[in-house]
């Protein structure tokens, strides 16, 4: 049997809840805190947060996580709907956008180290060079605009309780221009670098 796409359970997940009982727990919680459109609560957390993990798949669903950050309000909450997140240089294999061109449907998780919270928000994404909104995110490559279909909290039970020491040298912003990742004078990549890159200074990081 297919699963519907617009529900917010498949098969699979109502056989372990009703192993566990708990599908009427499930359901309540898609009636109660279940949204198709940001907040201002979920605005403010979101434009607070210097880094998310994001979910993709490939065109036959083999999946991807990784880990986006930068500085504080590098996530923008565009209207009620809708994220814009600035592509900042990385190792160039562009794994979760790359995915996200040959199947837009994404998963993305905030999370709040320090103030145990966390919100999911389920959606489509877009990947463009040419956004307009390059302009206003220095250090940007692409921006990539999500578009949200299901936006919910989880229970912040187990996430360890943590604190920030620093924001990393490497996030972009307004005057700045960040350091050069020591991965890009090892001899193992140099020769494989874009032109753009192959000049440098030897600093701290990892591809």
């Amino acid at each position: 049997m297919a699963n519907d796409p617009m529900s917010m359970y498949h098969e699979g997940m109502r056989r372990l809840q009703d192993v566990r009982e708990t599908r009427p727990l499930a359901d309540r919680l898609e009636q109660v805190t279940v949204r198709a459109a940001f907040t201002e609560e979920d605005r403010t957390f979101i434009e607070r947060c210097p880094m998310f993990f994001i979910a993709t798949a490939d065109a036959d669903g083999h999946p991807d996580c990784s880990y986006k950050g930068g500085l504080p309000g590098f996530v923008h909450v565009l209207d009620d709907r809708t994220l814009a997140i600035p592509d900042y240089d990385g190792n160039g294999m562009y794994r979760s956008w790359g995915n996200a061109l040959l199947n837009p449907h994404v998963g993305l998780l905030f999370l709040d180290f320090e103030n145990p919270k966390r919100l999911r928000v389920n959606g489509t994404a877009q990947v463009s060079e040419n956004d307009p909104l390059r302009a206003e995110c220095p250090g940007s490559v692409f921006i990539v605009r999500i578009t949200a279909t299901r936006i919910f909290p989880n229970c912040p039970r187990y996430i360890h309780k943590m604190q920030l020491v620093d924001y990393s040298a490497y996030a972009p912003k307004p005057g700045y221009t960040p350091p050069v990742p020591a991965w890009k004078t090892f001899d193992a990549f140099r020769d494989s670098l874009p032109a753009r890159d192959r000049p440098g200074d030897k600093k701290e990081g990892c591809p």
